[in-house]
């Protein structure tokens, strides 16, 4: 079991920012050039790695097949639609050199064995297993052969069916992340499930973090602040944008926040302060800030100093006001304005 892994040379887990997958899906329609616009749009967010989803209507799907959403007004089947905005094998390629031109990780997640090999042939840093395929023992073998990096998304899945897709990837000895995932199209908040995250990382000691559908910000934010290693969100290029994953995703905009709070997370947790030293550091901000003794009204020399005639008044560069007990019943040998300071020398203090 690993703490950690590479993907296309950048580490996920222990000790970096969380890896952030900007998920386009089906989201371009069909238009090549759409999705080589959701790729300079996630590169310019900030994000860490672009996901597509690899369909081939004949390997994968019948004309039975339902629609999870009944959107399209052009496809008669499911099946029509897998074809209609599928990508030729050399198409896909000029995706994949787009993305590692943009500095991401080029990641779609298969849908068969030919998706696979498809996939394969470009090289891709690692498989991502949607939700629905936990249970496709020949499709999990078939990502796992090169033993790259496996990013399995668990929503439907109960952990009776998550640990056997975890024991097949480990036998392969493919390294492993697991991500909470809750397929509900879009997610409630109270049905995100961040604490199975946790649950993940103590059942599986692997990276783990959030596959997200809610089209909010909040739970990825939610689980990048309590340690998340991966966040998948999907993206939308505008809200008025076509297609049933729009109100699931987020905007170029939202996934920027996103990722801006990765390194902000980041660099607040693997900076941890100690406190005394930090206080030691800031000695002169402390004095700006703190207070010292001081006279309510002038006082005269001879004075014989009481309680009721002194206060405590910035800065913190004279007799400290918790000395006050120490100064009681003292003589003043020298006369002292109300509008400064008491200093040690105008007092008589015994050595």
């Amino acid at each position: 079991m690993s703490a950690s892994f590479d993907i296309g040379g950048r580490k996920v887990g222990e000790g970096v920012p969380g890896y952030l997958i900007a998920e386009v899906a089906q989201a371009h329609d069909g238009s090549l050039g759409t999705a080589h616009a959701f790729i300079d749009a996630a590169a310019n967010a900030g994000a860490d790695a672009i996901k597509f989803q690899t369909h081939l209507a004949e390997a994968e799907s019948t004309r039975d097949e339902p629609f999870r959403v009944p959107f399209s007004r052009q496809d008669s089947s499911r099946y029509d639609y897998w074809q209609r905005t599928s990508f030729t094998a050399e198409q896909w390629a000029g995706l994949a050199e787009h993305a590692g031109e943009s500095g991401l990780a080029f990641l779609s997640s298969p849908f068969s064995i030919e998706a696979v090999e498809l996939l394969r042939a470009l090289d891709v840093p690692a498989w991502k297993v949607a939700s629905g395929e936990v249970g496709s023992q020949r499709l999990l073998a078939a990502m796992c052969v090169d033993g790259k990096p496996v990013l399995l998304s668990t929503g439907m899945s109960s952990f009776a069916d998550i640990d056997g897709a975890v024991a097949a990837i480990r036998k392969a000895n493919a390294p492993l992340a697991v991500l909470q995932c809750a397929s509900l199209y879009p997610t409630p908040l109270e049905a995100i499930g961040l604490n199975v995250i946790g649950d993940y990382r103590q059942r599986y000691g692997c990276p783990v973090g959030l596959s997200d559908h809610s089209g909010s910000v909040h739970p990825a934010l939610a689980a990048l602040a309590q340690g998340a290693d991966i966040i998948e969100v999907h993206l939308t290029l505008s809200r008025d944008s076509f297609g049933p994953d729009v109100p699931v995703s987020l905007t170029v905009d939202e996934l920027r926040a996103v990722a801006n709070a990765r390194d902000a997370f980041h660099a607040m947790v693997s900076h941890p302060v100690d406190k005394d030293a930090a206080a030691g550091e800031l000695s002169e901000m402390r004095a700006m800030f703190g207070r010292s003794l001081a006279p309510r009204t002038d006082l005269p020399a001879g004075t014989v100093i009481d309680a009721d005639m002194l206060t405590a008044k910035k800065p913190a560069t004279g007799i400290p006001a918790d000395a006050l007990e120490k100064i009681i019943g003292r003589q003043l040998l020298q006369a002292v304005p109300a509008d400064r300071l008491l200093m040690w020398e105008d007092i008589d203090v015994p050595a």
